[in-house]
């Protein structure tokens, strides 16, 4: 059954991140140097188990999701997270069961998720630069390597997004590279506003790289032309190439904030349900799953879901963006 929040958007996405824990230190997401910060890891107990992953997944399935996308942290440093992805695909056979990554495991992993029922997979790829991509990444991690994950997940017969986090001053010269890179391939390319998600990673509006600027610079080289969305909900403005060689999107949740038809839920590695990226708190699922209530599951969720009210990327100002929201490594994206 169909549940509305109180804008009358239904809930069409869940977002689950599976580990708070990343062998990357992206300098927008889980930056290594942050001055009076330090990262606390969960302890495996305090991690929703796959099963209970599951049951949280069925009741949304049963409220009217139709995507559920794998996060992190980097999801496949989860342990046998194939196992999860045949667990969820199981819940429907028209489910979209997708899982973003940084790649750095891909390349060991795409045949065997495929093989669990996977149905894409997102890549993130923020320039084909090596210098500047070890520098964004801040391990020291060769773009190769990503590369060569994207190359496997294809060979696997998994169609493959990647997503370009652009920030000003860092990355901005790597988009008509990208661009060029994944034109004619079959890939998608979706290009990220630098956003004020969480509160470590320096977040300032002047690092933003706008995405009709991002549009407008690879137009000028392959002319562009506008794609109706999909569905609702769709977060990327998406436009073709005139020439047929495949498309691309923008994501301007700065610039053009789309909260009007957001139909997205999230559960952090820690069974907390967030009902927005920039959320400050979120409602507690594993104690409720580990509690003698664990039977009022939906009852909570379909609660939880018609008193949503959130729209932050609308009425963003200094005040607001200056809040300490949830991080963005701890709620997956």
């Amino acid at each position: 059954m169909t549940v509305l929040d109180t804008l009358g958007r239904p809930v069409r996405d869940l977002r689950i991140s599976v580990t708070d824990r990343c062998n990357f230190r992206c300098v927008y997401c889980m930056p290594k140097e942050v001055f009076g910060h330090e990262y606390r890891f969960l302890p495996r107990r305090e991690l929703l188990t796959f099963e209970e992953i599951e049951r949280v997944a069925r009741v949304f399935v049963d409220l009217g999701v139709h995507k559920l996308r794998i996060t992190g942290g980097e999801p496949l440093l989860r342990r046998d997270l194939e196992l999860l992805i045949a667990q969820l695909a199981a819940l429907g056979d028209d489910l979209d069961v997708t899982l973003t990554t940084n790649a750095a495991l891909l390349a060991q992993k795409a045949k065997v998720l495929a093989d669990a029922g996977l149905s894409r997979i997102t890549v993130s790829l923020d320039s084909l630069d090596d210098e500047v991509f070890r520098a964004m990444n801040d391990v020291d991690f060769p773009v190769a390597r990503v590369l060569a994950g994207i190359d496997a997940a294809a060979d696997a017969g998994l169609p493959v997004k990647v997503n370009v986090v652009v920030k000003r001053g860092l990355n901005e010269a790597s988009i008509l590279d990208i661009a060029r890179r994944f034109r004619g391939t079959g890939h998608t390319v979706r290009f990220i506003e630098f956003m004020d998600v969480g509160a470590t990673n320096g977040w300032r509006l002047d690092d933003v790289v706008p995405a009709a600027e991002i549009v407008s610079t690879i137009g000028a080289e392959f002319p562009l032309e506008p794609v109706e969305a999909a569905y609702r909900g769709e977060v990327a403005e998406r436009y073709r190439y005139r020439d047929g060689a495949g498309e691309i999107g923008v994501i301007a949740s700065v610039t053009q904030p789309f909260c009007g038809n957001c139909t997205r839920a999230r559960i952090s590695a820690d069974g907390k349900l967030y009902t927005c990226l920039f959320a400050i708190r979120g409602h507690d699922l594993r104690a409720l799953l580990r509690s003698d209530s664990a039977d009022q599951l939906d009852e909570t969720i379909r609660a939880v879901w018609t008193r949503r009210a959130d729209r932050y990327s609308e009425i963003r100002t200094e005040g607001t963006s200056a809040l300490r929201k949830v991080e963005m490594s701890y709620i997956g994206g």
